[in-house]
């Protein structure tokens, strides 16, 4: 009797820490912006500029603004769990262009948990065993026309 209790404990115990799962991965920003998904719902109008990408003069800073979206991992990988995520957030930020009277995003940086990670080329991302997030800070600006 003391071996299957010892066994059901091992077994609860092991299944708690597989979903208490919180890893930070790190994924293309070329390679989330350039999924179908992305390419049929983003506004080829608006520009997302990461990290210090170059980009035109500003004319109107709009002001700093957050977004935190999250997504069902479930039957998933991990990547494309985050990539539909990083597309909600991108959404997001479209709308907040559209609201704000501006015409990108720039400046854009991680932000999970607290965690400041600015790059041109990666974006960083929680998977856990139900979920997967992303959190961005970005400046939602108008820029000079070209």
């Amino acid at each position: 009797m003391r071996t299957w209790t010892g066994i059901g404990l091992a077994l609860v115990l092991a299944s708690g820490s597989a979903l208490a799962r919180d890893d930070r991965n790190r994924y293309s920003i070329e390679e989330a912006m350039n999924t179908a998904a992305a390419q049929e719902k983003l506004n080829r109008g608006y520009t997302f500029r990461f990290g210090g990408q170059s980009h035109a003069p500003v004319v109107t800073n709009h002001g700093e603004y957050m977004s935190n979206k999250k997504t069902n991992a479930f039957a998933k990988s991990d990547k494309e769990a985050c990539q539909w995520a990083f597309l909600s957030a991108m959404l997001s930020y479209q709308d907040r262009i559209a609201k704000e009277g501006g015409n990108a995003v720039i400046n854009l940086r991680s932000y999970y948990k607290k965690n400041d990670f600015t790059s041109d080329t990666e974006f960083e991302c929680g998977n856990g065993a139900l979920m997967a997030g992303v959190t961005f800070l970005g400046d939602v600006v108008t820029l000079q026309a070209p």
